[in-house]
């Protein structure tokens, strides 16, 4: 018995569960909207704490990431292993382990629950998908299999909020006590080799003896990441020695390594579920089985897939419209607040134009990209994403992947840099590697702002199917479409030249369907739309500045704008007169006349700016896309990020200045002219050609910077620049000028 805690004493409970077994669902549901959600530091992945209150004591919640095994293979997957162990600063130490196990899969489960109980830490099982196994016939027997675990199992419905109680009183229980000692699976001439392995390390080590379970994973890890990170700790150069005897002993005595951890432990697991679970004699077809049949077909599965695509591109636009009019409206009516209190001069202009216009130019696109995460989070966790990778392995295996690369894939239409970072689940070094370097061709939601501009300012708002589809979604998906075609494209061009290797085989669980969790959906719409203002806030701010201070300075020479403040002067000094005793035709052709000077003035000034001035160099380069040295200085701030553009375009375009002050950046780009001339800069082709430059181009530098991580190498990072930019050209190119043959 442990001593007696007070109430006011933290605890802290550690859930861990093999991926789709709802314990995403069962940490929101115990959490609520207690939540915190970072990264561990030293490594990428995901960390998630949640506190809940229980008799009045507060407990920590740890989220660890869904594995199907502790068999660590890189320092994301070792995460789990050192807060299990008590060795990371940046977690309090485990009390209790809350162990999710999937009933309809419950062997599979189990598994992970047999190396989670060698830790030494009470452990309470939460059972879920019981209703998932009931609808198969299955019946599980939660308390003989408490019995024969030596340990508490609680079923559960946590989008039901059902057992919750239960399982949080069996949480207090099992922090009250010390854990019951739990036989090894393996045989015992592996544990006496343990033993022996386990004093070696504490001999080498100032006689500090190791972890049982790290002596274990340092056995059964052959070759692998763990064995190189222990014998680099380590330090020990006969260790690797006593290693490889250790190996062969046990392969003489009848313990292969490593096959017999699976031996072993799925050893233990039949007799634990042995007379726990009943099973029909024929398995029925279930509803899920029959939906299979369908969104799993070679044809219907795909249509239905295009059609769910098309269905949440255009709600994209459509569900968006008022909450994008009401950030509007907030914007303006700052920005006037600004224009209205301040005298001219640089701050105002800085306020104005730098930061509330380029961030507003920005920001109004979140309600957009907080609908494109809603529906990717609604995907998700029904378990319709898991079909979608089934059904693209059969088209990515045509360019020498697999379906395990789809989900890095699919990370990337949010952000390339988590779908970077997740191809560390690949193992074939070719194929990671590949799919690393296509990666950043899928639309993440940094181009979404640069697609919904231009599709608004100048896409028709056709509809068709009775209103069902429209042309401005179809648009918007199409760019996604073709940066899936590109990286298919791409993928099998390295697979046949750098990266020769034949397709890998793909293995996947489909999880069981179910409706998606109301709190998981709300929590990862918000996320996703926070990590965006959060960019916003950050590097679009800060880009924002640098780019009006590269159009405000060097200001014009007193010589140079002399001429012009003159004309302006004497047309102000008209104005007055007019406005007494002028007509209405006078008074309009003085105020044409005003703002024709305005517009000679400013800009003057911007073309002789810093970024005026390498615009103008470029500008030769970028004419045969359809751009002038305005649009071609927008793509050159935005190379630090794609999102940047948007705000570009609002500072250079003077975003919220006209005669009536109050026009929006899409009204702004459709009124603009080649300057000096009356023909319209921006046209269709115009804008398709932008779209399709920023659907091909590397304008990222996190994403460069974390793939020369995941790499090891810059010389990946200057490929994947080098190879999307020319793509990038060549296909603006080919769009506008194609466009012009065909397009207004």
């Amino acid at each position: 018995m442990k001593p007696a805690s007070t109430a006011q004493q933290a605890r802290t409970a550690a859930l861990i569960g093999n991926p789709n077994t709802g314990k995403s669902t069962l940490f929101g549901a115990l959490s609520g909207v207690r939540q915190r959600v970072g990264n561990y530091p030293g490594v990428t992945v995901e960390k998630k704490l949640g506190w809940m209150t229980h008799r009045g004591r507060r407990w920590t919640l740890v989220d660890l990431p869904g594995t199907y095994s502790l068999a660590p293979r890189s320092p994301d997957e070792m995460v789990a292993i050192d807060v299990l162990l008590g060795r990371r600063e940046d977690v309090p130490p485990i009390d209790v382990v809350l162990c999710v196990v999937d009933a309809s899969n419950l062997e599979r489960n189990l598994y992970l629950l047999s190396q989670v109980l060698e830790f030494g830490r009470p452990v309470v099982v939460a059972l879920t998908m019981t209703d998932v196994g009931e609808s198969r016939g299955m019946v599980v027997l939660a308390e003989r299999l408490a019995r024969n675990l030596g340990v508490p199992v609680v079923p559960v419905r946590a989008d039901k909020k059902l057992g919750l109680e239960v399982l949080r009183k069996a949480l207090e229980a099992a922090a009250d006590h010390s854990p019951v000692p739990t036989e090894s699976p393996f045989p015992e001439s592996f544990r006496a080799e343990v033993e022996t392995l386990g004093a070696t390390l504490s001999e080498g080590n100032g006689a500090v003896p190791a972890p049982r379970y790290l002596v274990e994973r340092l056995l059964l890890d052959t070759g692998g990441y763990f064995e190189a990170h222990m014998l680099e700790e380590k330090g020990q150069t006969s260790l690797r020695d006593a290693l490889k005897d250790t190996r062969a002993r046990l392969a003489a005595s009848g313990c292969p390594i490593p096959a017999v951890e699976a031996i072993s432990r799925y050893g233990w697991v039949a007799k634990v579920v042995d007379g726990v679970v009943t099973r029909p004699t024929e398995a029925p077809v279930t509803l899920g089985d029959r939906i299979d049949s369908l969104l799993t077909h070679r044809f219907w599965g795909t249509l239905i897939l295009a059609i769910t695509m098309l269905i949440m591109f255009n709600a994209v636009f459509s569900w968006a419209q008022w909450p994008m009019e009401a950030v509007e409206n907030g914007v303006k009516g700052l920005s006037g607040l600004v224009e209205t209190h301040l005298p001219e001069g640089a701050l105002r202009d800085l306020l104005a134009q730098g930061v509330i216009g380029g961030i507003g130019a920005v920001v109004i696109f979140i309600p957009q990209i907080m609908i494109l995460f809603f529906f990717l989070a609604i995907l998700e966790d029904c378990g319709y994403l898991a079909r979608a990778a089934f059904l693209m392995d059969r088209l990515m295996s045509r360019v020498g992947l697999s379906g395990k690369s789809f989900i890095p894939l699919l990370s990337s239409f949010a952000c390339a840099i988590p779908g970077v970072m997740a191809t560390r689940v690949i193992e074939n070094r070719r194929d990671r590697l590949t799919t690393i370097m296509v990666a950043p061709l899928m639309s993440c939601s940094a181009r979404l702002p640069v697609y919904t501009l231009l599709i608004a300012a100048f896409i028709p708002n056709e509809r068709f199917l009775g209103g069902l589809l429209g042309l401005r979604g179809l648009t918007l998906a199409s760019m996604y479409l073709l940066g899936i075609l590109v990286a298919a494209a791409a993928a099998l061009v390295f697979k046949r030249t750098l990266l020769k290797g034949d397709a890998p085989p793909f293995v996947m669980e489909l999880p069981s369907y179910k409706w998606p969790s109301s709190g998981v959906v709300v929590h990862r719409t918000l996320q996703g739309g926070w990590s965006f203002i959060y960019r916003a806030g950050t590097l679009i701010l800060a880009v924002s500045i640098v780019m009006w201070a590269a159009l405000y300075y060097p200001r014009l020479s007193p010589s140079a704008a002399a001429p012009l403040l003159a004309e302006q002067e004497r047309l102000r000094a008209q104005k007055t007169a007019v406005e007494l005793k002028g007509t209405d035709a006078e008074k309009e052709q003085l105020r044409n006349a005003l703002i024709v000077v305005s517009d000679r003035l400013e800009g003057t000034q911007k073309r002789q700016s810093f970024l005026g001035r390498a615009g103008r160099l470029i500008e030769p380069a970028v004419r045969p896309l359809g751009w002038d040295w305005r649009i071609g200085s927008a793509v050159l701030a935005s190379f630090p990020a794609r999102e940047v553009v948007v705000a570009s375009l609002g500072v250079i375009f003077d975003i919220g200045e006209s005669e009536d002050g109050d026009r929006r950046l899409s009204q702004t780009l459709r009124a603009s002219t080649w300057q000096g001339t009356s023909r319209p800069l921006f046209n269709t082709p115009v804008a398709l050609s932008i779209m399709v430059f920023f659907a091909l181009c590397a304008q990222c530098a996190s994403t460069l910077a974390v793939i020369r991580r995941e790499t090891g190498h810059w010389g990946w990072s200057a490929l994947s620049f080098t190879y999307m930019t020319l793509l990038a050209y060549l296909g603006a190119l080919a769009t506008y000028q194609v466009g012009m043959l065909f397009l207004p």
